[in-house]
C-alpha cells in the first residue's frame, strides 16, 4: 500500500467526501485505513470491573485505502503517489509535483 501512517489524506466519496485527516492505522491485509475523525460511529460500552465507566463512544473507523488520495505537503493537494530509486532506496513522490514525501 502506498499510504503510511502519518500521512495526511483526503476523502474521495463517501459520506465525508472532502474532509482531511491523519492516518492512524493502517490494515494491509483487507487495505483499509483509519483516519482521525472520519467515518466516525457510536459504541455502547458496558462497564466490565469496579470503577470503569460505561457510556457511549465515538469510535473512527476503518474505510478502504481506494477511497483515500495522500495531500502532498508541498502543493498541498491530492495527489497519487508514485516511486523512484534513490541510493538503493524507495522513495515516495509525489506525481502532481515531482517532490518527495517523508
Amino acid at each position: 500500500m502506498k499510504i503510511k501512517k502519518g500521512d495526511t489524506v483526503q476523502i474521495l466519496s463517501g459520506n465525508d467526501k472532502g474532509k482531511t485527516g491523519e492516518v492512524l492505522e493502517v490494515i494491509p491485509k483487507t487495505e483499509k485505513v483509519i483516519v482521525k475523525g472520519v467515518n466516525v460511529r457510536k459504541k455502547h460500552v458496558k462497564a466490565r470491573k469496579q470503577g470503569e465507566e460505561s457510556g457511549i463512544l465515538s469510535i473512527e473507523c476503518a474505510i478502504h485505502s481506494s477511497k483515500v488520495n495522500v495531500v502532498c505537503p508541498k502543493c498541498n493537494k491530492p495527489a497519487r503517489i508514485g516511486y523512484e530509486m534513490e541510493k538503493d532506496e524507495k522513495v515516495r513522490v509525489c506525481r502532481r509535483c515531482g517532490s518527495k514525501l517523508k
